[in-house]
């Protein structure tokens, strides 16, 4: 029977986000993150039989930039945790016992560096406004190429103005795991 996985697990996962809509200041680009996460499971005191917290103890996504004209790649965008994970609040919660479903919300702060070779010479480093959301509903955990989804569009700003967002993270359809 499917359960969920035991404490201090670390459970790695690929992750595949095919045609992701970014927009970065007033153009919309279209790209494909590439990358994994990893988590460790810890006990959730408020519900500790049916659900677990995830610590992110890793998390990279990049993607390729699509170039102005034809020719090579015009940057690179990189996703990736932003500090360390100190209190889980992502979390695998089981919704149905037979057959088994889960809830796996990931809430994941994170940095995103855009560089764009040409267009100035230091990367743009930005930050999330608010912690993305990565919701999934499962029949297994592990995922084995589950797709997730944003529950929101994620804002990102420079911090040193953080009033202004520079870049919308619109849409992650997400494949995670079996890749």
């Amino acid at each position: 029977m499917p359960s969920l996985p035991p404490i201090g697990a670390e459970i790695p996962c690929s992750m595949l986000g095919i045609n992701t809509p970014l927009k970065i200041r007033t153009s919309l680009v279209n790209v494909d993150f590439r990358g994994g996460i990893k988590h460790r499971i810890d006990v959730n005191p408020h519900d500790p039989v049916d659900s677990v917290r995830m610590r992110t103890v890793g998390f990279r996504i990049s993607a390729d930039l699509p170039a102005p004209e034809e020719g090579g790649a015009a940057g690179r965008i990189t996703i990736e945790q932003d500090d360390v994970d100190v209190d889980a609040k992502s979390l695998l919660r089981m919704t149905q016992k037979y057959p088994p479903r889960f809830e796996n919300i990931w809430v994941l702060p994170f940095k995103m560096t855009i560089e764009q070779p040409g267009v100035g010479d230091n990367p743009l480093v930005l930050t999330t406004k608010d912690p993305a959301k990565l919701i999934g509903k499962l029949t297994q955990y592990p995922p084995r190429g589950d797709m997730y989804q944003l529950q929101n569009p994620v804002d990102l700003i420079d911090l040193e103005d953080p009033d202004t967002v520079v870049a919308t993270l619109q849409k992650l359809p997400v494949k995670i795991g079996g890749l």
